[in-house]
């Protein structure tokens, strides 16, 4: 195979993946109209149409699905045996992509990631927020965070910050003139901010226990972000009451900017774990980020 056919190929990928031509060129470092050609070259040379294009968007044909389903794992595949190869004796190399929500990364991977970065300049790192349940292999990250320890049986998970607790807070002037919730039933009486979770499109419930008691509610408001941090902001505005992490809220309690409520209902939660890939070869960079962020 040519070597521009492969390089088509790629650029194939990335627009299929990312179904946005823009974004594409960007991870590629080309132009949005070298890119175009490039895509057109390719779908001359095989006969087909792959893409649809629209002003606004972009969608895969049925030969163009055959092919990116086919692609897809063998570049991938291939990436990680060339970043293996390049770092076979030599210095820690190459980028590793991490997915994890805002608070993960503000708490745990961004403190422990900044100092293996001064050390290992060579090591470049690409944090993406996503609250979802992300599929690393299909989405091409190297590894994810997410709470608690369960994974699929082709992944291996590694714990890298502790236990902690949600915490449902609200600012003083929120609570002037209104009854304090004393059950978590109370919150429907509540401005609640919400979180949207990209996974179905659907409103994070608060999770609660008590003496081993557990249940969800539903709460209600006027704000829904998917966000945690303007979830805070909000709360610190006086715009209803958050469901947040503790740490995320501490420094503000501290102060008296944001007043804890319902504190004996607040769950306790496993901590933060990365997660992997069993069934790929760990890059000595992928290595380095794994043994920075590890929790003993």
């Amino acid at each position: 195979m040519k070597n521009e056919n492969l390089n088509d190929l790629r650029a194939f990928q990335i627009v299929a993946r990312e179904k946005n031509f823009t974004r594409a060129a960007a991870q590629l470092g080309m132009s949005r109209s070298g890119l175009s050609h490039s895509i057109t070259a390719l779908e001359a040379r095989l006969g087909v149409r792959l893409l649809t294009r629209t002003t606004r968007s972009v969608s895969l044909t049925e030969a163009g699905l055959r092919l990116y389903e086919t692609l897809h794992p063998l570049l991938s595949e291939l990436d990680s045996t060339l970043d293996t190869l390049r770092a076979q004796g030599e210095k820690p190399a190459g980028t590793v992509r991490i997915t994890a929500h805002d608070h993960a990364i503000l708490s745990v991977l961004w403190p422990r990631l900044q100092p293996l970065m001064k050390r290992c300049p060579d090591i470049r790192v690409e944090l993406r927020i996503d609250y979802a349940l992300t599929d690393i292999v299909g989405q091409h990250f190297d590894a994810g965070v997410r709470v608690g320890s369960s994974v699929d049986k082709d992944m291996i998970a590694v714990r890298i910050g502790p236990d902690f607790h949600m915490a449902v807070v609200c600012s003083p002037e929120y609570l002037m003139n209104k009854n304090v919730p004393v059950t978590p039933a109370d919150l429907k009486e509540h401005d609640c901010i919400n979180l949207r979770l990209p996974t179905y499109g659907g409103l994070y419930a608060w999770d609660f226990e008590k003496g081993g008691k557990k249940l969800s509610v539903r709460v209600q408001g006027q704000l829904v972000f998917n966000n945690s941090y303007l979830m805070m902001q909000a709360a610190l505005q006086g715009m209803g009451c958050a469901y947040i992490p503790l740490e995320m809220a501490q420094p503000y309690i501290a102060t008296g900017e944001l007043c804890p409520i319902l504190e004996e209902w607040w769950p306790h939660l496993p901590g933060y774990h990365l997660y992997y890939a069993s069934r790929r070869q760990t890059t000595p960079a992928l290595a380095e980020v794994i043994a920075a962020l590890r929790y003993e």
